[in-house]
């Protein structure tokens, strides 16, 4: 099946600030031939431990810039996609393509073309919506998570804060992703608010940020309902490595209830890890929670 699909011009992405990584491509993931996901790949192939930065809406791989070389440092490998409809990846141009399982299953085509070994999930937002499913498809792959101001929705209603969200994007079909940036992430500079908008050049690139909040599940019919309460038996019960939990306190819809929530999840889960200052994108202060990863996990 052939997908329409639009790929951000190179050059709306020159000169972003600290962001030094070269690009790496793919298009023959199974299930999503023909289409460009594009990916930050840093550091041996044959590393011990591997990050998998997963980002969620509506950032790109951009979001990692300040953890990745804290990551690579150690000797890792660390990946960190651009989920198609985002980043430098192709953008489908049809709303209704982007599903809660068109996301998903481009992960795991990408975990296993990649053939990623002994990983750290590493997560926020919809990385995590999405990413805390896999440990339960990959068991042996995945060893350690650092999860962030994320949850594990089961199709029940998040709250007022997530409904103001949700109503509020509805109302942007051709959302200022710099702006909201800015607005959500006192410390970004302009150009770093800009380098977040840079994918999106008018609103045909931005179906892929109009729909991510309109899939999760705040009813028990949305499709990924099962898939969620399915990750959550996982990890409560059969989970058996590391978890590392982070929460922007200034989140007002995943700050740290939501993280507390979380914890109470994931066996063997640490102590909350809080950056008073952090909102939701906390990756903003990524290299501190980077180090305070390492260090709980004993710098390996």
């Amino acid at each position: 099946m052939h997908i329409k699909a639009l790929r951000t011009p190179d050059d709306c992405f020159h000169n972003l600030p600290d962001y030094p990584f070269q690009p790496h491509y793919l298009d023959d993931l199974r299930g999503y031939e023909g289409l460009r996901v594009h990916y930050v790949d840093e550091g041996p192939h044959n590393a011990d431990h591997t990050f998998l930065c997963l980002h969620g809406q509506p950032s790109w791989s951009y979001l990692y810039r300040k953890m990745i070389p804290v990551f690579a440092a150690t000797g890792a490998r660390v990946v960190a996609p651009d989920l198609l409809g985002f980043g430098k990846s192709d953008k489908p141009v049809e709303d209704e393509l982007y599903t809660y399982d068109f996301h998903r299953n481009m992960l795991k085509a990408l975990v296993e073309k990649l053939d990623l070994q002994n990983v750290t999930l590493v997560c926020q937002d919809w990385g995590g919506i999405l990413g805390l499913t896999l440990p339960m498809d990959y068991p042996d792959r995945f060893k350690r998570i650092v999860a962030m101001n994320t949850t594990l929705p089961v199709g029940e209603s998040p709250g007022q804060g997530f409904l103001d969200w949700k109503a509020y994007s509805a109302s942007q079909p051709d959302m200022d992703v710099a702006k909201l940036m800015k607005r959500s992430s006192s410390v970004l500079s302009a150009d770093e608010a800009a380098a977040y908008g840079a994918p999106y050049p008018d609103k045909d690139y931005k179906a892929g940020v109009r729909r991510f909040p309109e899939l999760v599940m705040i009813s028990p019919e949305m499709p990924g309902v099962e898939t969620s309460r399915a990750a959550v038996r996982f990890l409560s019960r059969d989970w058996d490595g590391e978890a590392f939990l982070v929460a922007g306190a200034q989140d007002p819809v995943l700050g740290i209830p939501a993280m507390k929530q979380l914890q109470a999840i994931i066996r063997n889960a640490s102590e909350l890890f809080v950056v008073e200052e952090a909102g939701h994108f906390i990756q903003e202060w990524g290299d501190v929670v980077a180090a305070a990863a390492l260090d709980y996990f004993g710098r390996d």
